[in-house]
Protein backbone atom coordinates (compact mmCIF):
# COMPACT_ATOMS: atom_id res chain seq x y z
CA UNK A 1 0.00 0.00 0.00
CA UNK A 2 1.21 3.34 -0.93
CA UNK A 3 1.07 5.78 2.11
CA UNK A 4 0.24 9.18 1.21
CA UNK A 5 0.59 12.32 3.76
CA UNK A 6 -1.40 15.30 3.29
CA UNK A 7 -1.55 18.13 5.59
CA UNK A 8 -4.41 20.33 6.85
CA UNK A 9 -3.97 23.74 9.10
CA UNK A 10 -5.60 23.45 12.48
CA UNK A 11 -7.06 26.62 14.33
CA UNK A 12 -4.49 26.47 16.39
CA UNK A 13 -1.58 28.52 14.25
CA UNK A 14 1.21 26.02 16.59
CA UNK A 15 -0.07 22.83 15.08
CA UNK A 16 -0.64 21.13 11.85
CA UNK A 17 -2.68 17.81 11.34
CA UNK A 18 -0.41 15.14 9.54
CA UNK A 19 -3.27 13.03 7.81
CA UNK A 20 -2.33 9.46 6.09
CA UNK A 21 -4.89 7.36 4.34
CA UNK A 22 -4.18 4.32 6.97
CA UNK A 23 -5.70 3.78 10.31
CA UNK A 24 -2.79 5.03 12.67
CA UNK A 25 -4.64 3.91 16.06
CA UNK A 26 -8.09 3.20 17.93
CA UNK A 27 -7.82 6.36 20.12
CA UNK A 28 -5.95 8.83 20.62
CA UNK A 29 -2.41 9.43 22.74
CA UNK A 30 -1.11 12.91 23.85
CA UNK A 31 2.61 13.09 23.96
CA UNK A 32 2.46 17.01 25.60
CA UNK A 33 6.56 16.86 26.23
CA UNK A 34 9.84 14.88 25.08
CA UNK A 35 9.78 12.91 28.43
CA UNK A 36 6.25 11.98 28.06
CA UNK A 37 6.86 10.14 24.45
CA UNK A 38 9.38 7.83 26.05
CA UNK A 39 6.59 4.76 25.59
CA UNK A 40 6.13 5.37 22.20
CA UNK A 41 8.89 4.59 19.34
CA UNK A 42 7.15 7.31 16.80
CA UNK A 43 6.60 10.30 19.33
CA UNK A 44 9.89 9.88 20.34
CA UNK A 45 11.53 9.92 17.18
CA UNK A 46 9.33 13.15 15.68
CA UNK A 47 10.39 14.66 19.41
CA UNK A 48 14.11 14.33 17.91
CA UNK A 49 13.23 17.34 15.83
CA UNK A 50 14.20 20.51 17.94
CA UNK A 51 11.40 22.49 15.99
CA UNK A 52 8.64 19.67 17.79
CA UNK A 53 6.75 20.86 20.92
CA UNK A 54 4.09 18.39 21.16
CA UNK A 55 2.85 15.33 19.37
CA UNK A 56 -0.67 13.95 19.10
CA UNK A 57 -2.26 10.55 17.62
CA UNK A 58 -5.54 9.47 16.67
CA UNK A 59 -7.06 7.43 14.09
CA UNK A 60 -5.36 8.16 11.09
CA UNK A 61 -3.55 11.67 12.00
CA UNK A 62 -0.56 12.58 13.60
CA UNK A 63 -0.99 16.40 14.96
CA UNK A 64 2.13 18.03 15.84
CA UNK A 65 3.06 21.14 17.32
CA UNK A 66 6.03 23.49 16.65
CA UNK A 67 7.90 25.52 18.91
CA UNK A 68 7.39 29.51 18.38
CA UNK A 69 10.65 30.09 16.69
CA UNK A 70 10.16 27.85 13.91
CA UNK A 71 7.98 28.46 10.82
CA UNK A 72 6.04 25.72 8.95
CA UNK A 73 6.88 26.98 5.44
CA UNK A 74 10.48 25.76 6.80
CA UNK A 75 9.84 22.63 8.47
CA UNK A 76 6.59 21.03 7.17
CA UNK A 77 7.56 18.86 4.28
CA UNK A 78 10.44 17.65 6.49
CA UNK A 79 8.13 16.06 8.97
CA UNK A 80 5.54 15.54 6.02
CA UNK A 81 8.42 12.75 4.52
CA UNK A 82 9.52 11.67 8.36
CA UNK A 83 5.64 10.52 9.04
CA UNK A 84 5.41 8.83 5.55
CA UNK A 85 8.32 7.12 5.74
CA UNK A 86 7.67 6.32 9.72
CA UNK A 87 4.32 4.67 8.62
CA UNK A 88 5.70 2.75 6.08
CA UNK A 89 8.11 1.54 8.14
CA UNK A 90 5.08 0.44 10.92
CA UNK A 91 6.99 2.74 13.43
CA UNK A 92 5.02 1.89 16.81
CA UNK A 93 2.14 4.27 18.19
CA UNK A 94 1.94 2.27 21.36
CA UNK A 95 1.15 -0.68 21.93
CA UNK A 96 -2.64 -0.57 20.97
CA UNK A 97 -5.65 -2.12 23.46
CA UNK A 98 -8.83 -2.36 21.98
CA UNK A 99 -10.32 0.92 22.44
CA UNK A 100 -13.80 -0.51 23.19
CA UNK A 101 -15.05 2.96 25.21
CA UNK A 102 -15.85 2.05 28.83
CA UNK A 103 -18.28 4.66 30.18
CA UNK A 104 -18.30 4.76 34.01
CA UNK A 105 -20.98 6.54 36.43
CA UNK A 106 -24.61 7.25 36.63
CA UNK A 107 -27.27 7.43 34.10
CA UNK A 108 -26.68 10.75 33.67
CA UNK A 109 -22.36 10.53 33.46
CA UNK A 110 -22.56 7.56 31.38
CA UNK A 111 -25.50 9.63 29.27
CA UNK A 112 -22.91 12.31 28.91
CA UNK A 113 -19.88 10.66 27.69
CA UNK A 114 -21.77 8.80 25.17
CA UNK A 115 -22.46 12.76 23.78
CA UNK A 116 -19.17 13.31 23.86
CA UNK A 117 -17.90 9.97 21.93
CA UNK A 118 -20.01 10.13 19.36
CA UNK A 119 -20.74 14.02 18.77
CA UNK A 120 -18.23 15.93 20.20
CA UNK A 121 -14.89 13.68 19.75
CA UNK A 122 -15.48 13.21 15.50
CA UNK A 123 -15.60 16.95 15.60
CA UNK A 124 -12.76 17.68 17.59
CA UNK A 125 -10.87 15.05 15.69
CA UNK A 126 -11.75 16.90 12.60
CA UNK A 127 -9.20 19.85 13.78
CA UNK A 128 -6.64 17.68 14.93
CA UNK A 129 -7.58 17.71 18.95
CA UNK A 130 -9.13 15.26 21.20
CA UNK A 131 -11.63 15.92 24.21
CA UNK A 132 -11.37 13.80 27.14
CA UNK A 133 -14.46 13.60 29.97
CA UNK A 134 -13.58 13.96 33.42
CA UNK A 135 -16.12 14.85 35.70
CA UNK A 136 -19.97 16.03 36.55
CA UNK A 137 -20.13 17.68 39.58
CA UNK A 138 -23.77 19.85 40.44
CA UNK A 139 -24.01 20.54 36.87
CA UNK A 140 -21.02 21.20 35.45
CA UNK A 141 -19.03 18.97 33.18
CA UNK A 142 -15.15 18.86 33.16
CA UNK A 143 -13.27 18.07 29.88
CA UNK A 144 -9.90 18.19 29.14
CA UNK A 145 -9.06 19.49 25.18
CA UNK A 146 -5.74 17.78 23.81
CA UNK A 147 -4.10 17.88 20.65
CA UNK A 148 -4.21 21.00 18.66
CA UNK A 149 -7.43 22.28 21.06
CA UNK A 150 -5.28 22.37 23.92
CA UNK A 151 -4.08 26.26 24.23
CA UNK A 152 -5.90 27.14 20.91
CA UNK A 153 -7.56 30.47 21.00
CA UNK A 154 -10.67 29.23 19.63
CA UNK A 155 -11.43 26.31 22.20
CA UNK A 156 -13.21 28.62 24.43
CA UNK A 157 -15.86 28.99 21.62
CA UNK A 158 -16.00 25.75 21.00
CA UNK A 159 -16.29 25.02 24.29
CA UNK A 160 -19.40 27.03 25.37
CA UNK A 161 -20.80 27.40 21.72
CA UNK A 162 -20.92 24.27 20.66
CA UNK A 163 -20.46 21.37 23.22
CA UNK A 164 -22.21 23.06 26.31
CA UNK A 165 -25.17 24.09 23.92
CA UNK A 166 -25.48 20.43 22.73
CA UNK A 167 -24.60 18.54 26.12
CA UNK A 168 -27.47 21.47 27.50
CA UNK A 169 -30.23 20.42 25.21
CA UNK A 170 -29.47 16.88 25.36
CA UNK A 171 -29.02 16.26 29.03
CA UNK A 172 -30.68 19.36 31.14
CA UNK A 173 -29.02 18.49 34.01
CA UNK A 174 -26.10 19.89 32.52
CA UNK A 175 -25.44 24.18 33.31
CA UNK A 176 -21.94 24.62 32.15
CA UNK A 177 -19.22 23.16 30.85
CA UNK A 178 -15.55 23.27 31.79
CA UNK A 179 -11.92 22.61 30.28
CA UNK A 180 -9.51 21.28 32.79
CA UNK A 181 -6.16 22.69 32.22
CA UNK A 182 -3.24 20.15 31.62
Amino acid sequence: MTINVYTEQTPNPATMKFMVNKLLINGSEDFATKESAESSPFAKELFKFNFVNGVFFASNFVTITKTDDAEWSDIEAILKEFVKGAVESELKIKDAADEAPNFEGTETEIKIQQILHDYVRPAVEQDGGAITYKSFDEGIVTVELRGSCSGCPSSTITLKSGIQNLLQRMVPEVKEVVSEAM
